[in-house]
């Protein structure tokens, strides 16, 4: 066949086809030269101490997160695999897994498998975020935090511009979510296949927990109005709002506005709940698919972006970037749910480390 006619169809599918390079059965690198040049391209240079280093402790995280984490039994990593010694040549894994040896089946599988999360790992410590943490940290989470008020003397969490006592509103809680390890986003990545490291944009975020359902979208014109977020920056394909309708919740709001009789937090939540039982099947919400999250965690969700100013030491420059973080907002019901179904948590994240490892060996189902 001329040669001319010949092309390597996984490549060609990850490259035009839409088909991500993590799920190519096999490479294509036979030499160790064809490695190197192979990696060079990726990212790596073989020849500097540096590079290799890195190589290597990627492998180790790598060997790490399959056997502590995703639950892939050690014996389904070749010894020669799991120990530098053995292996010596870190090039060797991507001869490994472009082996057309049947006798190396197995190992062919193993190589790609442990090349499969290396390659994720790579992509996820790679940011922004790694560089510049505590600029990124502090310029997002600042403006949130100046305006959280403290009673001491109630004992009781406010939402409130720090100079003034006007709009004021009363929290159960305020957290800055815990930050995504790289660990934690390697399993998301490996189980959703349409992921990628740059569009995980959960790592940073706050919670909010309100009293009441009102209370919830009143912090959302809090942020705005006192330009703690600026609304222009936000992502609205990766909006979630399953805890009330937004077109529900101003028709409620525009009848309330018009009454005359006192409106207590208890009129108002059953304001609230009678117009989304007379819509019925018309109320429709907006929740971003996520296969892995139980139905029952209730709450609004946005991702902003927030202009990061960097200022290098030395006279460098400076710089500015955006980057993502999350908002989640729920009332005191919908975060009950929560605190009360530890073990629908659990499930949730062994969803995704069972789907992760089907991800590293396909052939296994």
């Amino acid at each position: 066949m001329p040669q001319r006619f010949i092309f390597d169809s996984s490549i060609l599918s990850s490259v035009v086809g839409g088909y991500s390079a993590i799920d190519i059965a096999k490479l294509n690198i036979h030499t160790l030269e064809a490695a190197s040049s192979f990696l060079l391209s990726y990212g790596f240079d073989i020849t500097q101490k540096e590079d290799l280093e890195k190589l290597w402790y990627y492998h180790r995280r790598a060997l790490v997160l399959m056997t502590e984490k995703i639950g892939v039994p050690p014996e389904d990593i070749p010894e020669q695999f799991r120990d530098p010694k053995q292996l010596g040549d870190i090039r060797q894994l991507l001869i490994f897994a472009s082996s057309q040896n049947q006798g190396e089946s197995q190992l062919q599988k193993a190589a790609c498998a442990l090349i499969r999360c290396m390659h994720v790992f790579v992509h996820a410590e790679n940011d922004l975020f790694s560089s510049f943490s505590e600029e990124i940290q502090s310029q997002i989470l600042t403006p949130f935090q100046d305006c959280i008020v403290y009673d001491g003397t109630t004992h009781r969490t406010f939402l409130k511009d720090p100079k003034t006592d006007q709009d004021a509103i009363e929290l159960l809680g305020f957290e800055v979510k815990p930050f995504k390890t790289s660990s934690s986003t390697v399993i998301k990545l490996l189980a959703k296949p349409d992921a990628l490291a740059m569009k995980i944009f959960d790592k940073l975020g706050v919670r909010f927990v309100t009293r009441n359902l009102f209370d919830t979208f009143q912090v959302v014109r809090f942020l705005v109005k006192e330009n703690v977020i600026s609304f222009p920056h936000i992502m609205p394909d990766q909006s979630s709002n399953n805890l009330y309708p937004v077109d529900i919740f101003m028709q409620v709001c525009d009848d309330l506005a018009h009454r005359l009789d006192t409106l207590d937090d208890a009129s108002i939540q059953t304001a609230f709940d009678q117009k989304l039982a007379e819509m019925g099947d018309k109320a429709k919400f907006l929740r971003k698919e996520n296969f892995f999250s139980g139905q029952d965690y209730r709450f609004i969700k946005f991702i902003s972006r927030k202009l990061i100013h960097i200022k290098p030491q030395g006279g460098k420059e400076a710089f500015s970037f955006f980057y993502p973080f999350e908002v989640q907002i729920m009332d005191q019901s919908a975060h009950q749910r929560i605190l009360s179904g530890p073990s629908e948590h659990q499930a949730y994240k062994e969803r995704q480390r069972s789907a992760a490892r089907k991800r590293l060996f396909p052939e296994q189902g």
